[in-house]
Parts: C-alpha cells; structure tokens; sequence
C-alpha cells in the first residue's frame, strides 16, 4: 500500500501558483508612489530634452510659434556648428580645461575621501565621528554664491585677508582676479573641500561594513594598525572606489559651473584657466545667442562622456567584472 500512495504521489503535479498582475501591483503599489515623481523628473528632464539635440544641426532662430515651430523653420546647417567650434581656438582651452581639472579632482578626491574615511573608521569615540561627518559635510550643502563670498573675503585686492596678511608682513597685494596663475590651485582646492566630505562619507559607510572577525584574524596573525588597514580596509573599499572612478570619468567633460563662473566672478582675465564647457555654453548663449554652436558644444560634452564611461568600464570589466558598473 505504501508503495502504491508513494507512486500516485510521483504522478501528481503541483502546479506552483503565481500571485496575479493585480495583486503584484497592489503590494508594490507604495513603492510605485514612491518611483513616479522622481520617475516624471527625468523623462521630463533627462529623456525628453534628447530629442532637441537636433538644435546643433541647425541654424536655429526663435520663431512666433514657439520651440516646435522653431525646429521646423529653421534651416539645416550640418555639422557646420561643429566645424566653427573646433576651428577656434577656445576649443582646445575649454577641453585641456575641462579634462584635467576634472582629472585633478578624481585622484584628489579618491586620495583625500578614502584617508579621512579610513581615519574615522578607525576612531572609537562614536560623538566624534559625528562632528567630523558634519563638519566635512557642511561644505556640500553651500551654493556656490554663498562660497564665492568667502573665497571674496579672502582675496579680496582691498580688504582680503590675505592680501592684509601680505602687506601688514611687508609684502605686495596680489590682484587675484587678475593674476591666472593661482587660479588652478585655487579652484582645485576649492572643488576638492567642497567634495570630499560626501565622498568620505560613502567610503566610510562601506569600511564599517568590513566584517570585525577579518580584523581579529589579521590581528591573531600579528598584523599592526597600518598593516589592517593595507591588507583588509583598502580591499574592501576598492569595489566602491572603482564604481565612484568609473562614475566620474563618465563626466569627466562636466565641469561644476558654479565653481568655474561664480567664484572667479566670470573675470576675463582669468578667461585660459577658468573656461570650461558649461561656461563656454553659457556664455555663448548670452552673449551671442547662438543657440547652435551652444547646443553643438553641449552635444560635444556628452557623446565624449559617454564614450569615456564606455570604454573605462570595458576595462574594469576585463580586469575586474564585480567592480564593473554593467
């Protein structure tokens, strides 16, 4: 008899119940809520704006109909928008610019974030962390109007207060808006402090999550603080690291435009060390109106960006295909 149920139980087949669309969709439905407005942002700012690249194949002028009127009315030019962009000089400024400012703040940024992350994982004094995280946090939040007042108050040419340190100890005032110069130094430092505490953050976060018992191990095997750090932090961190690399060389050809127009006030002089591509596009759209060639440069930016995020990840995944962002 025994054999018998166990055969009749072989031959029945359980049919695995699938919950339905409906009921999928009303247990998922707070999380859906939660998706759209962000999910309307971008089609609404991200996707449809694509379509008007088209702009940087035209002569484009504002018509009475409004923008899909204009796109309709305006001529077809090519890539002569292109043609004029890379026959001027300030096509090599603003892409030497762009490309190894941003370079700087990457290995700034990896260097400086991974140190000061290390250096809090390893505190114990739990309120400390927290007054370090919000001290080196609170510069990420500062617009950048509100930043360029204190650069101001700093290297003011009257009352900054280096210039008064300089001349109080005997020394010449320095016009720094007028002395390009400094002005790497100055924007890499002032990008690179505005930056880091939001990445030591993340750095952070991912060193707490190291599991205690590979400390105690290297500790049991007579490994030293330095030694912990070398052989067990930084090898947990190297993941987010290539992710956070990967991620900013796909925008290595977007410079913060609040850095490069607001803080050095936009001056001319400063015009071979501050120009970049947003400023370039920005300032031909006020200043000649050239909807063109502006939109032409911004097409520039992104096609370079995403071929850099392209191939920098084809690399990562070659020699690492975990650290790979896809």
């Amino acid at each position: 008899m025994q054999g018998v149920n166990s055969t009749v139980k072989a031959k029945v087949k359980y049919k695995k119940r699938h919950p339905s669309f409906a009921s999928r969709f009303k247990s998922n439905l707070p999380l859906l809520l939660f998706v759209i407005p962000g999910a309307i942002w971008m089609i609404f700012f991200f996707y449809i704006p694509i379509f008007a690249n088209v702009v940087a194949f035209q002569d484009f002028h504002f018509s009475a109909g409004g923008f899909l009127e204009s796109l309709r009315t305006s001529s077809w030019v090519g890539f002569k928008n292109f043609e004029f962009l890379f026959s001027s000089n300030a096509a090599w400024v603003i892409t030497r610019n762009t490309l190894l400012y941003n370079l700087g703040f990457i290995v700034l940024n990896l260097i400086i974030s991974v140190f000061f992350a290390i250096v809090m994982s390893q505190l114990r004094n739990k309120r400390l962390i927290k007054v370090y995280q919000t001290s080196m946090l609170l510069p990420y939040f500062l617009s950048w109007v509100v930043i360029s007042y204190f650069v101001y108050a700093f290297i003011s040419p009257n009352q900054g207060l280096i210039n008064s340190l300089l001349t109080g100890s005997g020394g010449k005032a320095i016009s720094w808006y007028n002395a390009p110069q400094y002005w790497p130094f100055i924007l890499l430092f002032i990008g690179t402090w505005k930056s880091i505490g939001y990445n030591s953050i993340l750095y952070f976060a991912s060193a707490m999550g190291v599991d205690p018992t590979l400390y105690e191990a290297a500790e049991i095997d007579g490994a030293n603080k330095w030694q912990q750090i070398k052989h067990v932090t930084i090898p947990a961190l190297v993941p987010l690291m290539t992710l956070m690399t990967i991620l900013a060389i796909g925008n290595i050809f977007r410079a913060d435009f609040g850095l490069f127009y607001q803080v050095p006030q936009n001056s001319g002089s400063l015009y071979n060390v501050t120009s970049v591509l947003d400023t370039y596009i920005f300032n031909g759209l006020t200043s000649t109106g050239d909807i063109g060639m502006s939109s032409a440069a911004a097409l520039y930016q992104s096609f370079v960006g995403f071929v850099l995020l392209m191939i920098s990840n084809a690399v990562v995944r070659k020699i690492d295909p975990d650290s790979a962002l896809f």
